[in-house]
């Protein structure tokens, strides 16, 4: 071994015993000696068929004591078994490290070698305070060395709570251990022969064992505490690239990190997928290891790993789906793009959505959330994403059916009609979304009651109902911190110069495109329309929301008809 180091390797191993036994062969190449502690839960015969499969090598040894738990004691007696078993076994072992049965070399184990001979007497393992750990999950920092901890986190969480609640409660404090100061880090050290002897040959060990023996997730902070009372020289960082995700759990390396990994300045790798075949392939070839390209660049994994937290975190905006759904407070948006939103105008323009659809180049659709039907743009039976014209579906979750439709067409402009006799449930929802764009000709309702052939009566009824769906919609608008962008007009200005308010639209839809000359478009018959509104305040119904529509005295003169019997008297 380089200039008289000899590492040992402990290794614990509790799944996958085939990818086990492979990088057991990879370290014996190198004549590294290994004790592999396998998991006391792991079948019999899963075992049996290990030591099988490495009965020919003589510097590897199995080991299967202790039935081990996530965050539980078990986890540091089955490191201190081994350990004890390794250092025993081979008195030439100068340093010993601490893997996992998923873990992999980044590069050819000699590199290892010759890095340990250049740092002889450095303890590499990550040990800092606890008042310096930003990455603990679960609220418990100092608590975790005070309170008492004998039920799992994983299996008995409920009395894990409790009993750490009643604890909190009953003011219960536990006394750390004179001459220690708590520590924390990375379970994957790599110590030197003499400190790790140092540990545990302790004379306090008893002592020390009985403590960590209750306090919380103990192979993080047994050997990165009492490291610092036997090392003369410690380097605070792991050897082994291991990242964790937001929840605490190890982000899982496949096999198209290769590249990535090999900017790494680590030695050795976890966790990665046992399928991640060329990985393993490259990995454990001796002469091969993780490509290098250039000097290493450990920012960039960095980089990288933030990204995919926040992507964890945060999602993807507009996606929701069955695997993930995020909570509102994290979700990074309620849309994946900008859409449109138009309430009035099909009533005052005769054929919007296509004369709209040719100048934009948007899909436009009808009345998405009427009440009886689902009217696709072209008068299509289905969507992008399979959406359906199923009513029954959409309401099912009428803000997923929303998010889907949007998400389905990023790229494409999507617009769609709403009206105050349609579903109001999405109303809230999309004004506090920033992709949405809302414009609103109010009081055009009116002129749908106008076209009926409805009783007078029941015409009014129903204007005084649209209009009261309206105004509480109008008040819901006029929220200034509102992040969707909303334009309001009144049925009145709106035919005074239709050409102003839909070209405020037509730039937000197409905002790259020079202004053009543009034929207004042809705006619905409104003969009598202004005699049908006078006919409505005559009848104690104002329809204030329609603006000040002129009464046309052609209206005043127009005779009587069974189909339009609102002439004022």
């Amino acid at each position: 071994m380089t200039g008289g180091v000899s590492p040992g390797f402990v290794m614990l191993a509790h799944t996958e015993l085939g990818r086990v036994a492979e990088l057991a062969r990879y370290l014996d190449h190198f004549k590294c000696p290994v004790v592999i502690h396998v998991d006391r839960k792991t079948c019999a015969k899963a075992y049996a068929g290990l030591r099988a499969d490495l009965a020919d090598l003589t510097r590897v040894q199995l080991i299967r004591q202790h039935d081990c738990g996530w965050g539980r004691w078990s986890m540091v007696q089955a490191t201190e078994s081994a350990a004890e078993i390794l250092l025993e076994s081979h008195p030439e072992v100068t340093h010993v490290a601490l893997i996992s049965g998923d873990c992999l070399p980044l590069r050819p184990l000699d590199r290892l070698i010759a890095f340990l001979g250049a740092n002889p007497d450095t303890d590499f393992i990550e040990s800092v305070t606890v008042s310096d750990v930003p990455w603990t999950i679960g609220g418990l920092q100092n608590e975790r060395f005070t309170l008492r901890f004998p039920f799992s986190w994983r299996s008995q969480r409920k009395l894990f709570d409790r009993y750490v609640d009643l604890q909190r409660k009953l003011g219960v404090k536990r006394r750390i251990p004179d001459g220690i100061e708590p520590h924390l880090g990375s379970q994957w050290w790599c110590l030197t022969r003499r400190s790790l002897e140092a540990i545990l040959g302790d004379p306090r060990r008893r002592e020390f064992d009985r403590y960590f023996k209750r306090v919380w997730i103990p192979d993080e902070s047994y050997f990165q505490t009492l490291v610092r009372r036997v090392s003369t020289r410690i380097e605070s960082r792991s050897l082994m690239l291991s990242k964790f995700d937001t929840q605490g759990k190890p982000f899982v390396f496949y096999d198209d990190h290769l590249d990535l990994v090999g900017q790494s300045d680590c030695f050795l790798l976890r966790k990665v997928w046992p399928r991640a075949d060329r990985l393993y392939a490259q990995l454990l070839d001796p002469d091969q290891g993780a490509p290098e390209r250039g000097p290493s660049n450990p920012h960039r994994i960095e980089q990288v790993f933030d990204e995919a937290m926040d992507r964890n975190r945060e999602g993807r905006a507009g996606l929701f789906m069955q695997s993930r759904f995020p909570s509102d407070t994290w979700q990074a948006g309620k849309t994946a793009a900008p859409y449109f939103v138009f309430q009035g105008f099909d009533e005052v323009i005769a054929d919007f959505a296509p004369w709209l659809s040719k100048r934009t180049g948007a899909r436009v659709h009808g009345h998405l959330f009427d009440w009886r039907e689902i009217p696709y743009a072209e008068g299509a039976k289905g969507f992008n994403g399979g959406l359906s014209d199923s009513v029954s579906l959409r309401d099912y979750n009428p803000q997923s059916f929303l998010t889907n439709l949007i998400w389905n067409s990023r790229g494409e402009p999507q617009c769609f009609q709403i009206a105050p006799y349609d579903r109001q449930d999405l109303n809230t929802y999309m004004m506090w979304d920033p992709n949405a764009h809302i414009s609103v000709v109010t009081g055009a309702w009116a002129l749908k009651l106008f076209r009926d052939d409805l009783p007078f009566e029941q015409a009014r009824r129903e204007a005084a109902w649209m209009q009261k769906v309206e105004d509480h919609f109008l008040g819901q608008l006029r929220n200034k911190s509102l992040p969707a962008t909303v334009r309001v007009t009144s049925l009145a200005e709106f035919v005074a110069d239709p050409m102003v308010q839909l070209q405020d639209v037509l730039d937000q839809m197409t905002p790259f495109t020079r202004r053009r000359m543009v034929h207004a478009p042809e705006l619905v018959d409104l003969t009598g329309f202004g005699a049908f509104l006078q006919a409505l305040k005559n009848a104690g119904m104002k329809p204030y929301l329609t603006g000040d529509f002129p009464l046309d005295t052609s209206d005043l003169t127009a005779p009587a008809t069974p189909a339009r019997p609102y002439l004022v008297t």
